[in-house]
This record gives structure tokens, C-alpha cells and sequence, in this order.
């Protein structure tokens, strides 16, 4: 059965569409050939999108009361503006201002039934239209092609249907609308023909469409993508092109403006009109995206004080970021470090045994995943030319890696390690060596933590099924490789049975790490069943601090 459209639903679009784009973000940076061949769309569309996934979140959060949910235009009119004020690049500003459109008319919208599917059509339509409003010139072959596209399959597949229409077969529609005008953008722009490409911010909007179709439907169609640098793309991604090799393009930015400012900007509608105007005789690539008083502007210009200059005029402009298309990677300081390594640690008491072992970390709580802002932060404040990234947690990768390649564009050098516990960044933080080459160092530590196995003790808060059976709220679950194993009465028992099935494969080094609740005895006890059942094991200790799990094991 379909599922409504409401707020829960805006939610699953959001986690689903950032897990897509960033699963997709190497393969469509990789085709990123127009406005700019600079290979960032997938990155500045994943960013953007998680800025707007992360306000849906606070939308959820701040509601109130346990159970209950905000309304569908909460959810929507959060999602529109986290992607507004987090919006990055030209694909990011476009994308900001379809989900301002799609939020104009699902704001009003019923949840269930041909209403809500005639709302959908109607929201995809305004999303199409008021994205080439906020395009100075708008291109066809591109995301406004795709978005047309999209919304005129929506539109048909709703007057099929009639009364009977629903809102996923609406999407369902739309999505593969998009996936056909994407194929078709190689021959409308000439600069996708030569590199022999599809348009990348219409590769994302196949992805977010896609995103929602799932929501929507409740069934999960979207298939990997894996990409090499010059092999095609599955047909079933909706990019059946072959991305541009290392000598597909001259210097992008040779010819065109030297500049990209971005900026967000409080100023009323007149005032944004006459700035439209004057950026648009200062450069290319113009797109002002927002309204209500809140703006965000994108350019390229040859002066990027003269735009910023021309926000001022306008209004109040903030969060200004000018990039210099031409610039290299950041010249090396004396002050900087040679390497560093940043890891994601649950805890306080892990935090300061990275901190200790000279790591800078990232501390977080459990169900608050830092965004990869958090992690750029971290990044640069390690202050080396080199960094290690362990990102602890499989749900991580993505926006780790999105981290990683944020960082790479200001001139450092980042490895991102594919840590998937705390254990496992443990084990690679242990054979760190900066003597090493970097990429020394980097096989070393992904070996050390490939050759760890993980486990985790947590406590069931209701009754539910597992891949050992049927648990009961208060029984201990003892996940192995982030799978429920074991289920027991206590935690102690549990823990024992854990490590003997991890024990069996054989072992060397046990690490335990304790919750700030759980008592020492508890590991001394089990330092003394390692030590009794299994010969030749040694076992290390460390406090996990709050926020910790209960106990977390490796196996070396």
C-alpha cells in the first residue's frame, strides 16, 4: 500500500534522497561539465540536501510531545529552507528553489488519495516554473529541462488515472519523466554532445525524484551506481553516458569569470530585482533563489567585491563565500602539521583517548550524526597538510566522504578510512605512523581496521523482531558486525556468549570499551573468561564515557 502524503513521508524523501546522492556524488562530479567544469554538483547537491534534511530533523525534534509529528508545510516549508540556507554552488541554489516551489503548493496539500496526487502534479509544476524564474538565463539540456520533464509525466499520469490517482504513481511518473529527458540532454546542449555526458544537476534531480517515488511507494528501486573513469554508466541510474576522461576538458574556467560568490541576503522584492539586474550585466551563472525577505544569491563574476558590494546595496548579506575558480591548492605553511588524523568518537571518554593519542575528535551522542560541515571543521582545525579521517559508523560514509572532499578543495590531502566502530578506529589510530608515506600510512590503517571485528552490547526498548529471534523490551542484544547475534537476559551473559563466537574464528587482542554505566567488575570478569577459555588472548580496557554504548567489543 502507498504510503501518505505527510510529514513522515517528507522525512523518509529526505533520508532516502541523501543516502542516494551520496551514494551517486563521485559519479556525478565526475560528468560535472556545465555552466563550470569544476566536478562539484554531486558534492554542492549533497550538501545542500543535507542542510535540508538536517532542518526537517530540528522540525521533528522540536514539535513536542513524544508520538506526535509536525504537519506536512512544517515539514516541507523545514526542508525548503534548510536547503536555502545550506545551498551550495549553481546546482544547489537551483535545487533550493524547486523544493521552495514543490513547498508553495504542498503546504496546502491533503494527505491521502487523488487529492494529494493533484497536489503533487500541481508542486512539481511550480517547482519546474519558479526554478527557471530564478535562473537569469535559462539553458535547455539541463536540471530546468529535467524538472519540465518530470512535472509534464506527472501531470499525464495524474489524468490518466482520474479520481483514482495517487500521489506515489504520480511520483513514480515524474521520476521516470526525468530519468527519459536526462538520456536527451547530451543532444539539446552542445557541451554535454562533445564531452558525451548527461547534465549533472539533472542526474540529481533523477535521484531526488527517485528518492520520492520510494517514499511514497514504500518500495526501494534505486540501484547503486558504480562508476570508473571512463566505462559507462547502468542504464537503470538514468545516466547511460561515459564520464569525460582526465583530458575531457581543457581548464574549465579559461574564458569565463574568474569568481563565484555566494551569499545569503535579507532585502525585499524590489531591492532583489534591481540586483538581479546589475549582477546579471557583472557576470554569468546568475541564480536568486528564496523570497519572504530571505535570499540566496549565486554568481560568477570577474570583481567579487563588486557583487558583494551590489548585496549591500540590496540588503543585508551574510554568509558570504567567494571562491577563486583559478586557485590551486592553499600554499603550504610552516605551521602546519604534516599529518593528522580526525575520528568520530561516541563519548567522552573515547574523545579523550583520541585527543590523547594526539587525534583531534569529533564527539557526538547517540541518534545526532555530525554533518559533514562539523567534520570540515574538524578537519581544518587539525591545521595539517595530511589527514586521516575515521569516520566510526557505517551511516557516516557518505557524509564523511563528503567531508573529505570539502576539505580536498581547500588544499588538504585527506584518506578517508573505512572505520565502521569505534574499535576499528581504535586499531587504525594504534598503527598511525606520520614517519610513513601517506600512502603507507593509509593501507596500514584500513588494514587494521578491516582485520578488526566489531561487536556492540545495547539494551532493547521495546519488543520487536531481530535476525536472532523476537526480543523483549530490557533483553540485551548483542550485535555482531552491526548484526543482532545474541539475545540475553543480562549483560554480562550476553557479552560472554559475544565474544566466544567472535573468539572462534580465532583472535588475538580483545578491546573492551564500558559504558560510563556499567561497572569495572563487569570487565574483569570478562578478562577472566578470556583468559580461562581462550589461550594465547590478550585484553585491553578503556571507559567509554557518556553517551557511550553499554559495551562495545573488537577482536583483533
Amino acid at each position: 500500500m502507498p504510503y501518505p502524503l505527510d510529514a513522515a513521508a517528507v522525512r523518509t524523501w529526505c533520508g532516502l534522497a541523501l543516502e542516494a546522492l551520496g551514494r551517486e556524488r563521485e559519479r556525478i562530479d565526475a560528468i560535472n561539465v556545465y555552466p563550470v567544469a569544476d566536478g562539484d554538483t554531486g558534492t554542492n547537491l549533497y550538501l545542500t540536501l543535507e542542510s535540508a534534511a538536517r532542518a526537517v530533523e530540528a522540525a521533528f525534534d522540536g514539535h513536542g510531545s513524544a508520538g506526535t509529528q509536525p504537519d506536512l508545510a512544517a515539514a516541507v516549508g523545514a526542508m525548503a529552507h534548510g536547503a536555502l540556507i545550506g545551498a551550495r554552488g549553481n546546482s544547489g541554489t537551483i535545487l533550493a528553489q524547486l523544493l521552495r516551489g514543490m513547498a508553495q503548493v504542498l503546504a496546502a496539500a491533503p494527505t491521502g488519495g487523488s487529492g494529494a496526487a493533484d497536489a503533487l502534479r500541481r508542486a512539481l509544476r511550480r517547482a519546474a516554473s519558479a526554478a527557471y524564474e530564478a535562473v537569469a538565463h535559462p539553458v535547455e539540456g539541463t536540471v530546468l529541462t529535467v524538472a519540465t520533464a518530470a512535472a509534464d509525466a506527472a501531470e499525464l499520469s495524474a489524468a490518466d488515472a482520474g479520481e483514482a490517482a495517487e500521489a506515489a504513481e504520480v511520483a513514480r511518473a515524474a521520476h521516470q519523466g526525468a530519468v527519459k529527458a536526462l538520456r536527451a540532454t547530451p543532444e539539446q546542449l552542445a557541451v554535454l554532445g562533445q564531452a558525451g555526458v548527461v547534465d549533472a544537476g539533472g542526474c540529481g534531480l533523477v535521484a531526488l525524484l527517485g528518492a520520492l517515488a520510494d517514499a511514497l511507494s514504500g518500495e526501494v528501486t534505486a540501484e547503486p551506481v558504480a562508476v570508473q573513469a571512463g566505462g559507462p554508466v547502468p542504464e537503470a541510474a538514468g545516466c547511460a553516458v561515459t564520464p569525460p576522461g582526465a583530458d575531457g576538458c581543457a581548464d574549465p574556467h579559461v574564458g569565463g569569470p574568474a569568481f563565484e560568490v555566494i551569499y545569503l541576503l535579507e532585502a525585499g522584492d524590489a531591492d532583489v530585482a534591481r540586483l538581479r539586474d546589475r549582477l546579471d550585466r557583472l557576470g554569468d551563472s546568475l541564480v536568486v533563489v528564496g523570497g519572504d525577505g530571505l535570499w540566496n544569491v549565486h554568481v560568477h563574476v570577474d570583481d567579487a567585491g563588486a557583487a558583494v558590494e551590489a548585496g549591500i546595496e540590496a540588503g543585508r548579506p551574510y554568509r558570504i563565500r567567494i571562491t577563486h575558480f583559478g586557485a590551486g591548492p592553499r600554499a603550504k605553511e610552516p605551521a602546519l602539521a604534516p599529518r593528522a588524523v580526525v575520528a568520530v568518537m561516541p563519548g567522552a571518554g573515547l574523545a579523550a583517548l583520541c585527543a590523547d593519542a594526539g587525534a583531534t575528535p569529533v564527539t557526538v551522542r547517540p541518534g545526532e550524526p555530525p554533518a559533514s560541515g562539523e567534520l570540515v571543521q574538524a578537519i581544518r582545525q587539525a591545521h595539517a597538510r595530511e589527514v586521516m579521517l575515521l569516520p566510526n559508523d557505517p551511516e557516516l560514509r557518505h557524509t564523511a566522504a563528503a567531508a573529505a572532499e570539502q576539505a580536498r578543495a581547500e588544499g588538504v590531502r585527506v584518506a578517508l578510512i573505512p572505520t565502521r566502530s569505534a574499535v576499528q578506529g581504535l586499531a587504525a589510530l594504534a598503527v598511525h605512523e606520520p614517519g610513513r608515506s601517506f600512502d603507507q600510512d593509509m593501507v596500514a590503517m584500513t588494514a587494521a581496521a578491516g582485520a578488526t571485528r566489531y561487536a556492540e552490547l545495547a539494551v532493547a526498548e521495546h519488543r520487536s523482531w531481530t535476525m536472532a529471534g523476537v526480543c523483549q523490551a530490557g533483553d540485551v542484544l548483542g550485535l555482531i558486525d552491526g548484526d543482532v547475534v545474541v539475545i540475553g537476559p543480562d549483560l554480562a551473559r550476553t557479552a560472554m556468549t559475544v565474544l566466544d563466537r567472535m573468539l572462534s574464528a580465532g583472535g588475538e587482542l580483545v578491546t573492551l570499551v564500558l559504558g560510563a554505566d556499567v561497572p569495572a567488575s563487569l570487565a574483569e570478569g570478562l578478562e577472566r573468561h578470556v583468559r580461562e577459555r581462550h589461550l594465547a588472548v590478550d585484553t585491553v580496557v578503556y571507559e567509554g564515557g557518556a553517551h557511550a554504548a553499554p559495551l562495545l567489543i573488537g577482536v583483533e
